[in-house]
């Protein structure tokens, strides 16, 4: 029986790939509207970054995911990945 690959994603924060499932996703859907994609199945145009809060400062310092997504990303989004990934971390 053979293996199935996990996919793999990179990281805007460090550039490095990773497992999918250890990446946050962010989408920007048909509508133009960006948000926080905690299943990861919403549809549109995804980026990732670590589950960790130096990537995502690195990815807001350098606006990265406003490239990755050629649009203004709110800075609602950016509040809910912070709220999310200290959620993640406490536990």
């Amino acid at each position: 029986m053979t293996e199935r690959k996990t996919p793999m994603r990179k990281c805007v924060g460090c550039n490095e790939m990773k497992d999918k499932r250890e990446l946050a996703r962010v989408v920007r859907g048909s509508d133009g509207a960006v948000c926080f994609d905690p299943t990861g199945k919403l549809p549109g145009r995804g980026a990732y970054v670590c589950r960790s809060s130096a990537c995502l400062a690195a990815a807001v310092k350098s606006k990265r995911l406003e490239r990755a997504f050629k649009c203004r990303v709110p800075d609602e989004v950016y509040e809910t990945l912070k709220k999310q990934l200290a959620a993640e971390n406490s536990n």
